[in-house]
């Protein structure tokens, strides 16, 4: 047990509870930047991290609040699952070349990274939007026949399916911000509460498929994940209960401005 580990666990639990910005966001570049590790082990390990810290919020929206789409998780399943395996067969093959797959991932990572920050910003707009919208807040509604692009959702769906998959093997980094977004556009009278509690359900087979996949070409660190969790799920839990006493408006930009540095230095490096 490494305590430093710990408390970059619990530090990223915290911010992760205030914010419900996904881990991978935060956790990934701590581990290379901080701690030094490999950008593959960083995201092989923050991906099983990410599937077991999920899990427990994926219960609680399905059997509290019902308000998982599963219908959209399926979609969404079918195009970010094959294109996770393909991404993690061209990483095996690439693992002769070292170099090229620390570049390409590190590179991913950047703009990953990038997108998130913008997606926290065009998260908000969208937010307010929704709202504006008066959207149905009825269990059986059918959200996608209230939605952008009717004929088009469902292949829309599988294709951010498709580009998910990509960018969270690749990254560990996506699966949180960027999915909210593009569900938050394709179907704009869903509600918030069904928006977040559709794209967690979705992550967790998407990084439980990566992260395996990871450990099986030996970038996971069991002694580095165990720490991380043991900090975490407090961090989490306490972070939560503190969201409500500091606005939303004033954390947001200033995690969305430290996430385009970050992800700058990745593409840039």
């Amino acid at each position: 047990m490494n305590w430093a580990y710990t408390f970059s666990g619990l530090s990223v639990g915290l911010l992760v509870g205030l914010t419900g910005v996904g881990g991978g966001s935060l956790m990934t570049p701590l581990l290379v930047f901080l701690f030094g590790f490999k950008p593959a082990v960083a995201v092989g390990t923050d991906l099983l991290f990410a599937a077991i810290t999920k899990t427990g919020g994926v219960w609680v929206h399905h059997n509290k609040h019902s308000s998982v789409d599963w219908k959209i998780v399926g979609w969404l399943g079918l195009g970010s699952i094959p294109s996770a395996l393909a991404t993690l067969y061209v990483l095996k093959h690439l693992m002769d070349v070292g170099k090229e797959t620390t570049g390409a991932i590190t590179f991913t990572l950047g703009v990953a990274l990038l997108l998130t920050a913008s997606a926290l910003i065009v998260r908000s707009i969208l937010l307010s939007r929704a709202a504006k919208l008066n959207p149905i807040d009825d269990e059986h509604s059918n959200p996608e026949n209230a939605g952008r692009f009717k004929h088009l959702q469902i292949p829309a769906t599988v294709f951010i399916g498709v580009v998910l998959g990509i960018l969270v093997t690749l990254s560990s980094v996506g699966a949180g911000a960027l999915g909210t977004v593009a569900l938050l556009f394709l179907y704009p009278r869903m509600t918030t509460l069904k928006i977040v509690g559709t794209d967690l359900a979705h992550a967790i087979p998407l990084t439980a498929v990566a992260g395996l996949g990871h450990l099986s070409l030996g970038n996971v660190d069991l002694m580095l994940l165990g720490s991380l969790l043991v900090g975490s799920i407090p961090g989490i839990w306490i972070g939560s209960h503190l969201s409500a006493k500091i606005p939303e408006k004033i954390l947001r930009p200033i995690l969305a401005c430290v996430l385009m540095l970050i992800g700058l230095k990745f593409v840039l490096q």
